[in-house]
């Protein structure tokens, strides 16, 4: 099954992780089948960039989204829709 999660990026003490679509059975570092976005938690306020289409398109496709996961989608969606 797939599952789309983060796995970090940043340095030492400087947190930073990309979103990404990968075989649930997977350790955190192997080998993703796509980036779908970035997020950034060490700014002010946290910097989340999501591709929503791909995101969806993984979703519909079967892929699970981690808890942490959703509540960045859920946030960038209601950055996305017009008031």
């Amino acid at each position: 099954m797939m599952s789309m999660r983060l796995t970090r990026i940043g340095s030492k003490n400087n947190p930073a992780y990309r979103i990404v679509v990968i075989d649930s059975e997977k350790p955190r570092e192997s080998e993703a089948k796509e980036y779908i976005g970035t997020y950034n938690p060490t700014t002010e306020p946290a910097e989340v960039k999501i591709d929503v289409a791909k995101a969806q398109a993984w979703i519909a496709k079967g892929a699970k989204p981690s808890q942490t996961v959703q509540s960045l989608l859920t946030k960038a969606l209601k950055k996305t829709k017009p008031a």
